[in-house]
């Protein structure tokens, strides 16, 4: 009956002020007239929605005076009300007296853990009227009503910008003041928000809180894990307007969108290039500094980028995680899986834009560019010859060091390159995987049978700049320019005679060590040449290749007698 009395007075007193009548809606400046003393008003008055209303008008009281009595011995901020000082003196001395029976948590104030209640409770007793959602406290549910009605009250004074909660309001603008009141203890790193420091300080501690359910990766934020997920569905929510590509996420919309734009807003300070991504300026500028970071521990080997670690790591592993599926070849890099499965589509999606010829990669189409361009941008530092390729200059430069990286397995004869040994390895398993479509004859690497098939179709592609002759293979059109020029270049280290091929070296060279590696199948006899075991054999199949009838002699025995020798 008191607080009944109470709550009527303090409303005929705040009915009064002219502030009050704007802070109550409609309804409730009824309730709180005069008429509100009535049985049914008193009534209305002692819903939660009206006490709420009310104490905010009594904070309201305090503000004209603008006198704040109670001070803080600690910190000097002042306050109105001496127990709004006892529960900020709290803040200090770290104080919670209210304690929840059900799972021990504690807090400052009586309020906090009347609420807090409701957690265990389910409790939701303030319901919004035109979606029917509930609320455990009452302040939710006004801000959620801002929803339906679109009112923001709360402005920015610098820029304008308005919002519907006042913390949002004051997280914004730290943005205009540069505030950054929440530090890390273990760092020293400042955020604006709270929260922000929350989710930093999981990357001290560890914690993952959110799992993925299909493959059991954890991620410290949720939005990581929520975009984690779009590699299992495949959804790609973000397209582009231009070209229609789909990504998963909105930073890889806006880099693409680059790609139609040109934009390149992060430019080297030195170099004054630019680029799309501040990351590939960062590690761009490495190239600058000589800086890398990221080291191997098995082989030492160091590596200006993190990923390139990664992927470099797969050589000590033989990790292949990319599998195509159309031929189950396996690859350490996805990109290279990518280029890979062009070979099955056929898709080819680079064009020159000079001649119109299509690569299925970006790297061949600029390599191909420089045909056009006669660009050969590297240089070999000891002989000077230049390159259109780095790979080609790689391999040259091993010429010089003597270098023979690819050693074979069975024989342990070693090679420059790569495909050179995989060619080579196609002795031992007399592996022949190109075929000739007009005769079957199947061959070990792909150029010999290009050569081969010129043999059907006549074609002579090399012609000789002196005398016209032409050429199946630039290595014959060689061989015979030397007939002009006169060039031996092959020269024998026991006699000094020197020779136009290698191949006639090699022969010549069996004369001093009486090697005749060409024997008959039927006598045993044996020649250094080739040739001479194929006059050889003819003594045994009576083979008589040139042939001439008795005209020919005649003519021939003519000739002869009217010969002065």
């Amino acid at each position: 009956m008191r607080r009944e009395r109470s709550l009527k007075r303090e409303s005929v007193r705040l009915v009064n002020c002219r502030k009050t009548s704007e802070m109550v809606d409609s309804p409730d400046r009824q309730l709180l007239s005069e008429k509100s003393l009535s049985g049914e008003a008193d009534q209305h008055l002692y819903n939660e929605k009206s006490i709420y209303k009310i104490n905010l008008l009594k904070k309201h009281q305090h503000r004209p005076t603008g006198e704040k009595p109670y001070g803080c011995d600690q910190c000097g901020k002042r306050f109105v009300k001496s127990g709004t000082l006892v529960i900020h003196q709290r803040k200090h001395t770290g104080e919670k007296p209210y304690g929840c029976d059900q799972c021990g948590k504690r807090f400052v104030r009586s309020g906090h853990l009347a609420l807090h209640l409701r957690i265990h409770t389910g409790e939701k007793p303030h319901g919004c009227d035109q979606c029917g959602k509930r609320f455990a406290q009452l302040g939710t549910l006004v801000r959620h009503q801002r929803i339906h009605t679109g009112e923001k009250p709360h402005g920015c004074v610098q820029c304008g910008k308005i919002f519907a909660e006042l913390g949002n309001l004051v997280k914004h603008q730290r943005i205009h003041t540069g505030e950054k009141p929440h530090g890390c203890e273990q760092c020293g790193k400042r955020f604006a928000q709270s929260g922000t420091l929350a989710l930093h300080q999981r990357i001290h501690t560890g914690e993952k809180p959110y799992g993925c359910e299909q493959c059991g990766n954890r991620f410290a934020l949720l939005g990581t894990l929520v975009r984690h997920q779009r590699i299992h569905t495949g959804e790609k929510p973000y397209g582009c307007e231009q070209c229609g590509k789909r990504f998963a996420r909105s930073g890889h919309l806006a880099v693409h969108q680059r790609e139609h734009t040109g934009e390149k807003p992060y430019g080297c300070e030195q170099c004054g290039k630019r680029f799309a991504r501040s990351g590939h300026l960062a590690v761009h500028q490495r190239e600058h500094t000589g800086e890398k970071p990221y080291g191997c521990e098995q082989c030492g080997k160091r590596f200006a980028q993190s990923g390139t670690l990664a992927l470099h790591q797969r050589i000590h592993t033989g990790e292949k995680p990319y599998g195509c599926e159309q031929c189950g070849n396996r690859f350490a890099l996805l990109g290279t899986l990518v280029r890979h499965q062009r070979i099955h589509t056929g898709e080819k999606p680079y064009g020159c834009e000079q001649c119109g010829k299509k690569f299925a990669t970006s790297g061949q189409l600029g390599v191909h560019q420089r045909e056009h361009t006669g660009e050969k941008p590297y240089g070999c530092d000891q002989c000077g010859k230049r390159f259109v390729r780095s790979g080609t200059l790689v391999v040259h430069q091993r010429i010089h060091t003597g270098e023979k990286p690819y050693g074979c397995a069975q024989c342990g004869k070693r090679f420059a390159t790569s495909g050179q040994l995989a060619v080579h390895q196609r002795i031992h398993t007399r592996e022949k995987p190109h075929g000739c479509d007009q005769c079957g004859k199947g061959f070990a690497q792909l150029r010999n049978l290009v050569v081969h098939q010129r043999i059907h179709t006549g074609e002579k592609p090399y012609g000789c700049a002196q005398c016209g002759k032409r050429f199946a293979t630039s290595g014959q059109l060689a061989v015979h320019q030397r007939i002009h020029t006169r060039e031996k270049p092959y020269g024998c280290a026991q006699c000094g005679k020197r020779f136009a091929t290698s191949g006639q070296l090699a022969v010549h060279q069996r004369i001093h060590t009486r090697e005749k590696p060409h024997g008959c199948g039927q006598c045993g006899k044996r020649f250094a040449q080739l040739g001479n075991l194929a006059l050889h054999q003819r003594i045994h199949t009576g083979e008589k290749p040139y042939s001439f009838d008795q005209k020919d002699l005649d003519s021939l025995e003519t000739g002869f007698s009217g010969s002065p020798y």
